[in-house]
């Protein structure tokens, strides 16, 4: 008897530690150099361009090129600014042979041309599947595809499969340099007509080694030898992400960071290698309010999960990716949040043509689209600090999702459908981003109901925030701001920002310091064309540039709003210049 408990426990301990050992191996944990993560977890965290930083739109119903023009030309004739198109699957004659559909997109080349005319980016869907059943292609049954790539060994575990949602088939080997030949060489064909990025699906997270078609073991047979899952999504990302780089400068991919509703806590440090996950975004959510509902609440935990294992530029499918009808106000709320990630990404399932939608939304959502164009240079500047090793752009603090957007915003979004939300404020002194005239002193706790056009952001005295801004909507500035950059400054002891301009070389330092004699503001660096929107609770007596008086028709003061507006329409490539406000 005590032979067989023996055995039996000896075989409870052998199958615990070989589960162990698998799921260390998933999540990438390093064993015997098996899926050794070592680079992921350091390192440079990947650096956006600054045109993925603007507004994103797609949609998911539709998927023909007439409909993509038909979405653009709404957005436009509403005045919404819009930069990147994605284009999801399917777009592919089957997956993924990287050969357009032309039933769906005809004449790919001179569709790709007029996007780019019109100042479009353009980014397309992909996985690493080779599939031999394809749901929704124009051919579903791809057999002979997937075998001609199998039988030239092209693919991992000696070519066997994998059901995932858009079929079944194999993964391809990134470890064999003939197989990635000949995989770049029929992706070329849209790299040649401009492909700015890859919104990289997360299939990868599936690879594994399958016993009796039923039970997946997380090390996988490839060219190079036994490899774990975690180590191949690493290939994954990681190799398309720096090949697009080679064939555009400003290329992206845009990837999971953290997707807990997908495979929960499967990946505790996220999908993408930091390195190579310029733009995330958290799975796909449902048109709902709660986490049991996939809904806005779980994108926010998942982004602010992100924002902690430090993925910089981060975002959500606006108002979910599925499911049925977009309530208006989880659409505007969720519209709201998405101002302040770094990834504005508007669009899925169901109804993205906002001018079909209430007048509300319109109104609304068109308004965080403008904001967040206007925030691109401040994005931009924080994300290129954290790229050199500095703190991320989003810094949760809070326990109902509440987070710092760099060093100026405290961001408490709406998550439930309801008008009341109660915050507390970090140290500090604080101001209400939509009523920024009087002070709020750091660990008050504001309670109050917010109207659909407004939701609880706020911006710290000692704040100094670069726009850029072309209309009127977000209350900031107007039309005559355009082909300036803005600085909306909020005076208070240390408040300095070092702008990096989007050229990649350039950078402006701007200060604002506070003293007996008034406030002294210094530009030192690059010095564009540029607007100073000063936070002054009454109109000074004198205004002066480079030690000589302005005329008020260089300056205004706006007592209603307390702010004071100097304006600069001449540039230097490099300088100084000081304003002194009395």
């Amino acid at each position: 008897m005590k032979g067989c408990l023996y055995k039996l426990g000896l075989l409870v301990l052998v199958l615990v530690l070989f589960a162990a050992f698998a799921f260390a191996a998933y999540i990438g944990v390093p064993m015997w150099g098996w899926g050794s993560n070592a680079e992921r977890y350091g390192g440079t965290v990947a650096l956006p361009p600054p045109w993925a930083l603007e507004c994103w739109v797609w949609e998911d119903d539709v998927n023909t090129a007439a409909y993509v023009e038909e979405l653009l030309a709404g957005y436009k004739e509403h005045d919404f600014p819009v930069r990147t198109i994605l284009i999801d699957s399917p777009w592919t004659l089957q997956y993924n042979d990287f050969v357009v559909d032309e039933e769906r997109y005809p004449k790919p080349a001179e569709f790709f041309g007029r996007l780019q005319d019109q100042g479009y980016r353009v980014v397309l869907w992909m996985t690493g599947n080779v599939n031999s059943e394809s749901k929704d292609t124009a051919i579903q049954d791809s057999t002979e595809w997937y075998e001609s790539v199998r039988d030239r060994g092209y693919l991992v575990n000696d070519g066997g499969q994998t059901r995932w949602w858009k079929g079944k088939g194999g993964f391809i080997d990134y470890t064999n340099p003939e197989a990635m030949a000949w995989w770049r060489s029929i992706q070329q064909q849209v790299f040649d007509w401009g492909l700015d990025g890859w919104k990289l699906d997360g299939t990868a997270t599936l690879c594994f080694r399958w016993i009796n078609d039923k039970y997946p073991v997380p090390w996988i047979t490839t060219y190079s030898g036994t490899i774990s899952t975690r180590s191949y999504m690493d290939h994954y990302y990681r190799d398309e992400y720096l090949h697009g780089l080679t064939q555009n400068p400003e290329f992206v991919t845009m990837s999971r960071s953290i997707d807990d509703g997908e495979v929960p806590m499967a990946h505790p440090q996220g999908f993408a290698p930091l390195d190579s996950a310029p733009i995330t975004w958290v799975g796909d959510q449902d048109h709902g309010w709660t986490i049991e509902d996939e809904g806005i609440e779980e994108a926010l935990r998942d982004i602010l999960r992100a924002a902690e294992n430090r993925y910089g530029a981060i975002g959500s499918d606006i108002a979910g990716y599925s499911g049925g009808e977009i309530p208006k106000n989880l659409y505007i709320r969720w519209a709201q949040f998405s101002t302040f990630c770094g990834l504005f990404l508007n669009g899925g399932h169901g109804e993205r043509r906002m001018w079909l939608r209430s007048p509300e939304e319109l109104e609304i959502v068109r308004e965080c689209h403008w904001l967040h164009t206007e925030l691109v240079p401040y994005m931009y500047s924080h994300l290129v600090a954290q790229h050199e090793g500095g703190p991320v752009l989003m810094r949760p603090e809070g326990p109902h999702y509440e987070y710092h957007f760099g060093d100026a915003f405290f961001v408490a979004p709406i998550y439930e459908d309801k008008l009341k939300r109660t915050v507390k404020l970090p140290k500090g002194q604080w101001r209400y981003w939509y009523d920024d005239a009087d002070p709020i002193a750091g660990g008050t706790e504001v309670s109050r109901e917010y109207p659909l056009d407004e939701f609880p952001v706020f911006v710290k005295d000692g704040s100094i925030i670069p726009m850029t801004i072309e209309r009127a909507y977000t209350g900031v500035g107007d039309e005559t701001y355009a082909d300036h950059m803005t600085f909306a400054i909020y005076p208070g002891q240390g408040a300095r920002h070092e702008l990096r301009h989007t050229d990649g070389k350039s950078k402006t330092v701007i200060t604002a310091t506070p003293g007996a004699d008034g406030l002294v503001v210094k530009l030192e660096g690059a010095l564009p064309k540029h607007i100073l929107r000063i936070h002054l609770d009454a109109k000074p007596g004198e205004v002066m540039r480079a030690g000589a008086a302005l005329p008020e028709t260089d300056w205004s003061y706006d007592a209603a709003k307390k702010k004071l507006v100097i304006r600069q329409d001449a540039a230097v490539d490099d300088g100084v210049v000081e304003y002194r406000i009395n």
